[in-house]
């Protein structure tokens, strides 16, 4: 999720330039086309506690395998907010964001497209929406913590060269994500994630308060660099902390 995509701390190879805006746009097609096929299949077929689940279940697998498979593609943004992000770090290049950002909204808008037209539009697809009582400042701020976490955790499972677990950043990525759609049923839906919320909107025209999705996390991700960076980040070369130096 972010270093091997021309990083700025000892990087080992970078991947070609155009291959990784095609995976950026494949990856983001097979992670909304999963996760919001899934959100459809269950759709009134259980009970609002295993509905809740199983739609956040999905989504952790999804990001934990989705992430891991394009890592060394990519680095497996599929999120315009951890793309800016990125970029606000300086582990990739604005030119290269900008263009990661319009494959991830090219790729979302394709499986939403298609999952209608897969269903005849039978199966309504899933909106992010604001819950009952929650103004659309109060979902700004929702979105921009549940995506300080998510940045937040990439920084320390992945990107800090002190991780005490390397190579499990994209499962414990995987597994927050899955705890703010839980958290978030009762207040914006925690998308955290711009083009995921694009592509429903798109196909089904629904664009009530769509706007919260996009400064909510783009606006939570890059702050949440920021403090990781200025606060925790390791400096460059130090080594992993054991257990006992911890």
């Amino acid at each position: 999720m972010g270093k091997l995509a021309l990083g700025r701390r000892g990087e080992a190879s970078e991947p070609d330039f155009f291959r990784g805006v095609l995976g950026e746009l494949v990856l983001t097609f097979l992670f909304v086309f999963i996760q919001v096929g899934a959100a459809m299949t269950i759709d009134g077929k259980t009970n609002a506690g295993g509905n809740l689940t199983a739609v956040a279940l999905g989504q952790a697998l999804a990001v934990c395998v989705i992430a891991t498979a394009g890592f060394h593609i990519s680095g497996g943004h599929v999120n315009p907010a951890v793309t800016l992000s990125m970029a606000v770090g300086g582990q990739i290049t604005l030119f290269r964001s900008a263009l990661y950002i319009v494959a991830q909204m090219l790729g979302s808008s394709t499986a939403c497209v298609l999952l209608r037209w897969l269903t005849g539009g039978l199966v309504a697809t899933p909106v992010h929406a604001l819950a009952a009582g929650v103004g659309p400042i109060q979902g700004v701020v929702a979105e921009v913590v549940f995506t300080f976490s998510l940045l937040f955790v990439i920084y320390a499972t992945i990107l800090d060269p002190r991780k005490i677990l390397p190579g499990v950043g994209p499962l414990l990525t995987g597994l927050l994500v899955g705890a703010n759609s839980i958290a978030g049923a009762v207040l914006s839906g925690a998308s955290m994630n711009p083009a995921r919320s694009f592509g429903p909107a798109l196909a089904t025209g629904v664009w009530t308060h769509h706007w919260v999705y996009w400064v909510g996390p783009l606006a939570g991700g890059p702050l949440a660099v920021v403090v990781y960076e200025c606060l925790f980040m390791a400096p460059a070369g130090a080594h992993q902390l054991l257990p006992e130096e911890a």
